[in-house]
């Protein structure tokens, strides 16, 4: 099982460049990408889980900090940017995520996908060509197809509870035990949630920014970790 923010999907550049361009720093999409794994890092670190409704700011602070922003602007920028990028903002399919979620649908076995999101992650990976669920019934989409894909914002349950796996699992017809992955990028949400349902955790984690790395295997994208799983066939 996949996450999607952060493992397919990130904060679109469309919307996120012109205020940071507005603050004087114009990222690549790599740094774009690397400034995500930074903040969900500084997020983990934090004693107490960021409330919703301040999660999307909390985490812009991190980003723009991790952009090149001067330490005195991130605040307000992020302020700011809290308000302008709304909606559809993770709407830029990872570089190289396309490529190694493909591997990892190669090797034949039930695979899903559970976020924490607002009910738009279905659709969005669906329109944005990465994935889609089908039930047999339409026809199949661009990318690839998945078993599942959940919504805490539908399903009414959020990780880390044990519960969001669980209605996983018994759509894809997997027990829930060890020898099932669940890859995310959050410790807070996906290796604790893993965890207590009774999963193995692997942590994405491109940078070496896990603030707790130790008990959990880490990976630097879906590619390597496809090449792990072939690796442990043999």
């Amino acid at each position: 099982m996949l996450d999607a923010g952060g493992i397919l999907v990130f904060p679109e550049p469309g919307r996120v460049l012109p205020p940071l361009r507005e603050a004087g720093v114009d990222p690549d999409l790599a740094t774009l990408e690397r400034a995500h794994y930074r903040a969900m890092a500084i997020q983990d670190s934090e004693a107490l889980p960021p409330v919703q409704e301040s999660w999307w700011r909390r985490y812009l602070i991190s980003y723009v900090a991790a952009c090149g922003v001067a330490e005195d602007q991130c605040e307000p920028l992020a302020a700011e940017m809290s308000q302008r990028v709304r909606g559809r903002s993770w709407a830029h399919v990872g570089l190289g995520a396309m490529d190694g979620l493909r591997a990892v649908a190669a090797l034949g076995l039930p695979m899903g996908v559970v976020s924490n999101s607002d009910g738009s992650v279905e659709g969005d990976l669906r329109r944005l060509g990465v994935c889609y669920a089908s039930d047999g019934l339409e026809p199949s989409a661009p990318g690839v197809q998945v078993g599942v894909i959940l919504d805490s914002a539908v399903v009414g349950v959020a990780k880390p509870d044990p519960a969001i796996f669980h209605i996983a699992l018994d759509t894809l017809g997997v027990p829930a035990d060890r020898s099932v992955l669940h890859v995310g990028d959050s410790l807070r949400y996906d290796v604790a949630g893993a965890v207590a349902a009774g999963l193995q955790p692997v942590h994405m984690d491109p940078y070496g920014f896990c603030p707790a790395p130790d008990g959990h295997p880490h990976v630097r994208n879906l590619a390597e970790l496809a090449g792990s799983l072939i690796s442990n066939q043999r």
